[in-house]
């Protein structure tokens, strides 16, 4: 039977197919030359490379890939220009016989995680360089499809190009300058990937005021084509900088693994170091494959779902309810959506930066319980109208959704590595695209049920109905949050029989198992860990013992 098994062709595939994922998602070695590593010593002729050159060309790489967000001002003139436009006679105004261009947007986002995700483990192997001009050539190529689609009026044109392949294209783009700065700054992790983040935010206000006048001089299918040249060509000059540390490097006395480095470069010193630093810091030989099936990543990517759910679903409707609710007018809503655009940029920032102090996990703890605390008590602030109140609350959860994307690249680099980062990075982004477009998709399955049913556009209930599944899912995160395991001994202490969580309650551990919660002493995990660590270092011992050749063998 076994043998059958073996020799059935359908099996032989499916073995072949598990086997080739399981390589992909193992191996984030990237191979140099030695001309490679002493060429990528130059930024350009014989200008030495500066590690602080990829703080701007990082950012405006972002920005350009933050145009995604900036996609609502096109869905009117796309819609108009491909379906035609009708005239409200009591109005006076024109709106498009059709809505379906804001479709792409859900494709896009879609895609985006989808190739973060399955690139991550290709661009660690090849380099963030030719990642982001890969992704770039991805993204243009989109772009000029998308303006067939629309010369043709041909959606589904629109869709692959711009949705399909533009999404896929930012995904491998948006990772690849994220994964290089986590390795260059082991010194200021949080600093590095909030700059980087912030540069994404910044292109949904920067580039969102160019496609209109843009429009008006070229027409809509040209408008496609410029933009996808001009992007095209501002990041290729940007990948030219992107580069990793070479094998040697080190800043303020520690390698990319934040390993110390011996100060005379002794190398039987350093190879004792890092024989040692599996019990001292679990991420620093992580293979790729155990990380992703830590039990650590999956709690963390139920974090991010958590803390990415409001700002994606109902933000994004930020203008509607200040126009509906608040009685705004349309310049006032348009007012307030741009500065909240600027919190989303100084959260992404002010958290990220943060962190390299307060901690990851406790950055992470102040930016969830503050976006459940604002998702409970919003239902009331819409009900009252209190709108300086409203705003206060939105622009704080707005910081805290935007602070999410700051740390989470140098939280992954800590628990991980930084060899993990690009493909850990990828995959917790489908994270994002999930709550974008399932929860976007609810979203408006809910609001336009109670329309259907005898509520206006002016009633809180169509936004608060809503908010309670929104507060549901960031409740859900904040508390798997709470089981993250920074602390080292958190994450290598043996389980007890019957644990299947634990956690910290003010600094002290709590086990979670089929024996209900049972809190350990500190002088009983002192001595659980000195026993974990005295057999680790006899283990190690072992092998490296094992390992050396016998004296007078040939």
């Amino acid at each position: 039977m076994a043998t059958q098994a073996s020799t059935n062709p359908e099996s032989q595939s499916s073995n072949a197919i598990v086997r080739a994922i399981h390589r992909h998602y193992s191996d984030t070695t990237y191979v140099r030359s030695e001309q490679t590593i002493e060429r990528e010593k130059f930024l350009i002729f014989n200008i030495p490379f500066n590690r602080w050159a990829m703080f701007p060309t990082a950012f405006i790489f972002q920005a350009i890939c933050g145009s995604l967000y900036a996609w609502s001002v096109f869905n009117d003139p796309i819609d108009s220009f491909i379906y035609g436009s009708v005239t409200n006679t009591t109005t006076g105004k024109s709106t498009p016989a059709a809505h379906n261009a804001a479709v792409t947007f859900y494709i896009a986002v879609g895609c985006f995680g989808l190739s973060a995700a399955l690139n991550g483990p290709w661009l660690e192997r090849h380099g963030p360089k030719l990642a982001a001009i890969v992704g770039s050539i991805i993204f243009f190529l989109g772009n000029m499809i998308a303006a067939i689609g629309i010369y043709t009026r041909i959606i589904a044109l629109l869709y692959f190009g711009y949705g399909v392949l533009g999404g896929a294209g930012l995904g491998l783009c948006y990772i690849s300058p994220v994964s290089a700065l986590q390795k260059w700054f082991p010194d200021r992790r949080g600093l590095a990937a909030g700059f980087a983040v912030c540069g994404f935010g910044a292109g949904s206000i920067i580039l969102a005021k160019i496609p209109q006048p843009l429009t008006a001089a070229v027409g809509l299918p040209l408008t496609f084509v410029v933009l996808g040249c001009a992007y095209f060509a501002a990041m290729l000059i940007c990948a030219v900088v992107f580069r990793v540390p070479p094998p040697d490097f080190q800043v303020n006395g520690m390698d990319i693994y934040r390993n110390k480095v011996d100060k005379n470069g002794d190398p039987e010193a350093n190879a004792s170091e890092k024989a040692a630093q599996d019990y001292k810091d679990p991420s620093a030989n992580m293979v790729l494959s155990a990380a992703i099936f830590s039990t650590e990543y999956r709690i963390m990517y139920i974090m991010m779902l958590g803390n990415s759910i409001a700002g994606l679903v109902f933000l994004s409707r930020l203008a509607n309810i200040i126009k509906d609710i608040f009685g705004k007018d349309e310049a006032t809503a348009a007012t307030i959506v741009a500065i909240n655009g600027g919190f989303n940029l100084a959260g992404r920032l002010f958290f990220s930066t943060v962190s390299d102090r307060l901690g990851r996990k406790n950055s992470f703890f102040v930016m969830l319980l503050s976006q459940v605390i604002i998702l409970a008590s919003l239902p009331t602030i819409m009900e009252k109208r209190v709108y300086w109140a409203f705003l206060l609350v939105i622009w704080i959860l707005t910081s805290c959704y935007g602070g999410g994307f700051g740390c989470i690249p140098a939280f992954l680099c800590d628990m991980f590595g930084p060899s993990n980062i690009g493909a850990m990075h990828g995959i917790i982004l489908t994270a994002w695209s999930l709550a974008g477009v399932g929860g976007g998709l609810l979203f408006t399955e809910v609001y336009n049920h109670l329309l259907a049913n005898g509520y206006t556009v002016k009633d809180p209930m169509v936004y608060s109905a809503n908010l309670n599944w929104i507060l549901a899912v960031a409740c859900v995160g904040f508390f798997f949050f709470l089981f993250v395991g920074t602390n080292v001994r958190d994450r290598l202490l043996p389980k007890a029989k019957g644990e299947f969580a634990r956690l910290r309650v003010f600094g002290r551990l709590a086990r979670i198992g089929s024996f209900g919660v049972r809190f350990v002493s500190k002088a009983d995990e002192d001595a659980e860990w000195e026993a974990y660590v005295d057999k680790r270092r006899a283990e190690d011992h072992a092998g490296r013992s094992a390992a050396a050749p016998e004296v007078g063998s040939s």
